[in-house]
């Protein structure tokens, strides 16, 4: 066999074509064209071939060309039936058939394959953004198994045990109270770190002593905080929680929503704490009640948490309605340390700010303009 193919008429190294199908040659000089039984059958009716195959078959005269192939001398084959067809070469062991210009032309091409109606603007914006996601989702990995967040803070925060959001929901304003709340806060919790004990007995809300200061101290130990992991931790759930539960409710709702949630919380911690004397204080009571009202109207969002051990470490991610069911399992738990008086954290002020985050989604679930 010869490492390039000849033209059996010009002598001519033939040039490789490629079309839709297949791949031929074609003779620069006399235009004749050199294409395989397969590709003809890719190409063309089985009408057109079969008939024509089966003359080949029946062992026609053999002709003066070449095969551009191998060399060996073709046999003269017509093309179609009738008189006036013209008559083509072929190479039965090769499997090649030689047209000469303009012969091919007598073969009846398949008809090309009927072009789909074109989807609306709008049909295939939604399917881009649907494979754009399925994309995403498979180059994350599983729930179970998932690829780390981008963000290197994301990471960090994870490494202390506390979730991460793997996909926020927009947002359509910027969340200024939120800000200003963890601001606040933040303030506050270094004004009083280097006499903490005298302003929580200052400020704090002492539950056998709730009225004094014409109930100040309900405000003021919202911002006051027990140590760094408890400042810090409310901080974080307060930043990144907040800003979704603000934009959807806008501020004058948010506002609402912890000034009521903080009031709950610190009524059932009264009501229920068996030490009467023991100041109480935190945002966490008004912070739960954005937590639950965040993982009911979000509730597909996934939240990533990071498990470790030693050197091993895996990432897994949950939905925020089954994060939130956890959330509270662990609140129903600690409450019942509380109420036994092994407990130094107000479970139940969490569960009271939850209780107003849940009423608080009911009414407002629907969001307005």
């Amino acid at each position: 066999m010869r490492e390039e193919f000849i033209c059996p008429t010009c002598r001519l190294p033939l040039g490789q074509v490629k079309m839709a199908h297949g791949i031929f040659w074609a003779c620069p000089e006399c235009g004749g064209r050199a294409l395989s039984v397969e590709l003809l059958r890719r190409t063309f009716t089985n009408e057109s071939i079969n008939p024509f195959w089966r003359r080949v078959i029946a062992d026609p005269a053999i002709g003066q060309c070449a095969c551009p192939c191998c060399g060996r001398r073709m046999l003269e084959v017509a093309l179609a039936d009738g008189s006036d067809s013209p008559q083509v070469d072929v190479c039965r062991l090769c499997h090649f058939v030689w047209f000469d210009v303009n012969e091919i032309a007598k073969l009846t091409p398949r008809p090309l394959p009927a072009t789909p109606p074109e989807l609306p603007v709008e049909a295939r914006q939604v399917l881009a953004i649907l494979e754009v996601q399925r994309m995403a989702e498979q180059a994350a990995g599983s729930d179970l198994d998932s690829a780390p967040p981008d963000e290197w803070w994301k990471q960090f925060a994870a490494f202390f045990g506390v979730p991460v959001e793997f996909d926020a929901p927009a947002q359509e304003t910027r969340p200024w109270v939120t800000w200003f709340l963890c601001l606040m806060i933040a303030l506050v919790g270094i004004a009083t770190a280097s006499d903490l004990r005298t302003w929580v007995y200052e400020y704090g809300l002492i539950p056998a002593q709730a009225g004094r200061d014409h109930g100040l101290t309900f405000v003021t130990s919202f911002f006051l905080h027990a140590g760094v992991i408890q400042l810090l931790g409310n901080l974080y759930f307060l930043f990144v929680f907040g800003d979704n539960v603000e934009d959807f409710l806008r501020w004058p709702r948010y506002l609402l929503l912890i000034a009521l949630a903080t009031l709950a919380g610190d009524l059932l911690h009264i009501a229920m704490d068996p030490r009467a004397s023991i100041p109480s204080i935190g945002a966490s009571g008004g912070i739960a009640s954005v937590i639950v009202f965040y993982a009911l109207q979000f509730p597909r969002i996934r939240l990533g948490f990071l498990f470790r051990y030693w050197f091993y470490f895996r990432w897994v991610r949950l939905p925020a309605w089954f994060a939130l069911v956890l959330w509270v399992a662990f609140q129903l738990i600690g409450a019942v340390q509380q109420l036994a008086g092994m407990s130094s954290v107000s479970s139940l002020a969490h569960l009271g700010g939850a209780a107003v985050g849940l009423l608080a989604w009911l009414l407002w679930r629907r969001k307005t303009a």
